[in-house]
């Protein structure tokens, strides 16, 4: 029972942090490199949005895999 449950906590916490990979990706780095300067001030705190639920979706995903069962 131990090993599934522990195979499907892996298999949630990287779906998870491919999202926040994929939601830094495309939010903060995208508008960068493709030159999209609306204005500084957007683009920077739609950078930092884009960070900081990236981050907060890593970190949920670090700690699904704390419950893993030994």
């Amino acid at each position: 029972m131990s090993l599934i449950h522990n195979e499907r906590t892996k298999l949630t916490a990287t779906s998870l942090n491919g999202v926040a990979v994929a939601i830094i990706a495309v939010g903060a780095l995208a508008p960068i490199l493709a030159g999209n300067l609306r204005s500084i001030a957007v683009l920077a705190a739609q950078a930092a949005i884009c960070l900081g639920a990236g981050l907060v979706l890593h970190v949920v995903a670090r700690r699904l895999l704390g419950r893993l069962i030994p």
